[in-house]
């Protein structure tokens, strides 16, 4: 999946209970903002380096579609994606915090290399049984996050048609849809481990 991507498209706030968490409002339309491709390396069991020494930074799991083809509107999700993966938007959460009360853009906080990890791809299995599925993060050994699409507050087709439709969604980008809640801080040993349903898709070390 890493090879083939363009743009990385990302939710912000598409779970109730992770807005809340942070004490966000929930947000009226889909919140989207941007990662670099450079952000996206292999969930493949590597030591991931990441900036440990700018604060305090959060893991968030989530689930990751790819267009198969370019979107045009009126496109169902099953007709433009057929791969999904599992991926993590790492976050430097003290460096979001300050560009927020000075409203500026959050790429700092967000679009740092290897901020976006990402496992091996899946077949996508449709829109109607995704639900059917949770994803889980593990974070040395224990459950620390668990999401499902039928919890997210803009499904897939509405994400999908939004950024088509505002921005553009051609063959290879990638959209992170969103993380649930308990996300929280990564130190140095950290091993994540990213399971669909009882399958891991990946997993990663933090150097």
């Amino acid at each position: 999946m890493c090879a083939l991507v363009s743009n990385v498209y990302c939710v912000g706030r598409n779970y109730q209970l992770h807005a809340a968490e942070l004490g966000n409002a929930v947000p009226e339309e889909p919140m989207i903002f941007l990662k670099p491709s450079h952000a996206v390396v292999p969930l493949d069991g590597s030591v991931l380096q990441l900036p440990l020494d700018r604060g305090s930074l959060h893991f968030e799991g989530e689930l990751v579609i790819q267009a198969a083809r370019d979107y045009e509107p009126g496109m169902s999700v099953d007709e433009l994606v057929d791969t999904m993966a599992l991926g993590i938007d790492f976050t430097l959460r003290d460096v979001q915090s300050v560009i927020k009360e000075k409203g500026h853009p959050w790429t700092a906080a967000k679009a740092f290399k290897s901020s976006a990890p990402l496992t091996a791809s899946i077949a996508f299995p449709g829109t109607e049984s995704l639900a059917d599925t949770d994803f889980t993060v593990i974070k040395n050994g224990e459950e620390v996050q668990r999401g499902n699409v039928k919890d997210m507050i803009f499904s897939l087709q509405t994400i999908v048609d939004y950024i088509g439709k505002h921005y553009g969604l051609g063959k290879g980008d990638l959209i992170f849809t969103g993380t649930p809640a308990g996300v929280g801080p990564t130190v140095s040993g950290d091993v994540f481990e990213l399971y669909w349903g009882d399958v891991r898709l990946g997993r990663c070390e933090i150097g």
